[in-house]
């Protein structure tokens, strides 16, 4: 049997393409750095709980290592950095409601953090195995744009109100500071499943606060508040600390044929994965976008896929419109028996594996896709 690490190895070699600015399946070890402030006075509660972190993290699959470090100059400051053998059983633990768990404990004395990831490029020679040492095979060219989502779910029957409330609201000031800007939004719904995903040029921290202190964005966050699914009290800093946490959807692959195509059309797509096989569905995504980006015939210019446990949605600017493309490419899932395997797509009603039926099970409805103009 093929392992994960086999696949992803696999395909960084394909990745040396330019084509592809960011992706968690190129096999190469991953170094986390989360930047910690420490409430005053709090410094030992603080070490207790990551001794009892650091014992539970251990058992992990795929974890390596991992240091905790104090600043010299500022003993409030905490700097705790962990190896791991590649991204996906990094991604698939640090988004787990095991994780959720286990780090509850650190908040009571922690005032700000700020996680950090990187792929492993080069590293000076060291008596570890070729076997283990697996870098990244070449630097990734972005385009400065950093990539997000959030998504979350709202009662059965209230679709229609909660479509209504997120698609009426004043956007917020796109200029963050000297070095952040909003460049657009995207929000659409598939079902009771809501997804809004924003790029970002700058800083993604400093600009999802920016968002959240923005009082239109804040009305219509307390307004779908009484339909969601999980609930949450925005005045209430843990609760919106776990409900984020839990709607967070990161960004696992982008890829792209071209930089600046006016004409794209923006289509969004949601794969319900099976139980656990959400992150090599998204490896198979990121496959077929890889190879479609290298062909100047492809219709798809740009495509990023998030995932989360087994949500997995697929954000495509295509030439066109989706119903004139090939189903086959825009779905990104050739095979119909891939598409069974890895996804419930088939049991949404899709029986016949027909792409198109199946394009069209998956296809999320447009709420908002809100650009900021350029400056």
């Amino acid at each position: 049997m093929t392992t994960m690490s086999e696949r992803v190895s696999e395909l960084s070699v394909r990745q040396a393409s330019h084509h592809v600015s960011q992706s968690v399946f190129d096999g190469s070890r991953l170094r986390v750095v989360l930047l910690v402030d420490v409430y005053d006075g709090a410094q030992q509660q603080f070490l207790e709980a990551y001794e009892q972190l650091c014992n539970q993290v251990a058992s992990v699959p795929g974890h390596v290592s991992d240091q905790l470090c104090q600043s010299i100059e500022n003993p409030s400051q905490w700097l705790i950095t962990s190896e791991w053998e590649s991204a996906p059983p990094f991604l698939s633990w640090v988004n787990s409601e095991e994780h959720v768990r286990m780090v509850e404990p650190l908040h009571s004395c922690v005032r700000d953090t700020r996680s950090l990831r990187f792929h492993i490029v080069r590293e000076t020679d060291t008596d570890t195995t070729a076997g283990k040492r697996r870098l990244q095979a070449a630097p990734r060219i972005g385009d400065g744009v950093v990539r997000h989502a959030l998504t979350f779910t709202v009662k059965p029957g209230s679709e229609e109100k909660v479509a209504e409330i997120l698609a009426d609201y004043a956007s917020p000031e796109p200029q963050v500071d000297d070095t952040t800007r909003l460049c657009r939004t995207s929000l659409y719904m598939h079902g009771n499943r809501v997804v809004r995903a924003i790029e970002v040029r700058g800083d993604l921290l400093t600009a999802l606060r920016h968002v959240a202190r923005q009082p239109e964005v804040r009305a219509v966050e307390e307004a779908i508040n009484p339909y969601l699914e999980q609930d949450r009290d925005l005045d209430d800093q843990e609760s919106a600390r776990v409900f984020f946490t839990r709607a967070a959807l990161p960004a696992v692959h982008h890829v792209t044929q071209a930089q600046d195509v006016t004409e794209a059309q923006r289509h969004a797509l949601y794969y319900p994965a099976r139980e656990g096989l959400g992150m090599r569905l998204a490896e198979v995504l990121a496959e077929q976008d890889a190879v479609a980006a290298k062909d100047p015939r492809s219709p798809i210019l740009r495509s990023t896929i998030f995932q989360r446990d087994d949500v997995v949605v697929r954000l495509i600017d295509m030439r066109g419109a989706l119903e004139a493309a090939d189903p086959v490419v825009a779905l990104g899932l050739p095979d119909p028996s891939q598409a069974a395997e890895l996804t419930t797509l088939l049991d949404a009603g899709a029986r016949s594996g027909d792409p198109a039926r199946l394009l069209e099970s998956a296809r999320m409805a447009l709420i908002t896709d809100r650009r900021s103009p350029e400056v």
